[in-house]
């Protein structure tokens, strides 16, 4: 749980920043993005409590993007992914002897980005920037379909990306998140192994004792819906 305050902590630190920066409504040029990502996914829970993007598995999804300003916008995605994990590997004897999972999940999330810089293609008179980091944190549902049993559970997704605009309509991205799911049931795919859900006999509360799992994704997205100019004429 350190860890997670840790990133929590970083993350409303860095958006307060983000929002403090004043920006000009009409430097923004195209109000939706639209597109698709690609890249790993990686497990958190009982069968892995410390290794970051360990048992690496592929995901792939769509995202959407509605720009508010340079500074601020609303996205929403949708993904599929893969997750896996063993407990072969750990130093000390796993309750029950070792275990392992593999299985899908669908993830379902909109989240509010805060650009460090003004983004935008940075032509004219306009004091946007072509390339900027980002941060972010949203709200989101998880489900993870049988071998054992539906898992549908909420999430919080946080994370950090970069962004750069190789066209005027044109964005590639690449983004690190984590999914806090309030489910400790993503790593029971075995009828006859279900130790994985409680293992040591903690009770578990919110999000303590609970499974997550992070995507390292490269998105492209295209821009449309241009702003309304007014006529200066």
């Amino acid at each position: 749980m350190r860890h997670k305050r840790f990133i929590y902590g970083l993350l409303a630190g860095a958006m307060l920043l983000c929002l403090s920066g004043s920006v000009r409504a009409d430097e923004l040029e195209y109000r939706f993005e639209i597109g698709a990502m690609v890249g790993g996914s990686s497990y958190y829970g009982d069968a892995n409590y410390s290794s970051v993007m360990k048992n690496l598995n592929v995901m792939g999804g769509i995202v959407g993007r509605y720009n508010i300003n340079p500074r601020m916008a609303v996205k929403a995605s949708l993904a599929m992914a893969r997750i896996s994990g063993s407990t072969a590997d750990f130093d000390n004897r796993f309750p029950g002897g070792d275990v392992e999972f593999s299985r899908t999940i669908y993830d379902l999330g909109a989240q509010f980005e805060c650009n460090l810089f003004p983004y935008g293609d940075a032509s004219g008179y306009k004091s946007t920037h072509r390339l900027s980091p980002y941060i972010f944190a949203g709200i989101g549902v998880t489900f993870a379909p049988e071998p054992a049993k539906n898992v549908f559970a909420p999430n919080i997704p946080i994370g950090v990306g970069v962004k750069y605009k190789i066209a005027p309509r044109i964005n590639v991205g690449c983004e690190l998140s984590f999914r806090f799911t309030m489910s400790d049931e993503l790593d029971v795919t075995n009828e006859t192994a279900p130790i994985l859900n409680d293992p040591y006999g903690i009770k578990s509360g919110g999000l303590k004792n609970k499974d997550s799992y992070s995507f390292l994704t490269i998105s492209v997205t295209y821009d449309f819906s241009p702003k309304f100019r007014k006529c200066n004429n």
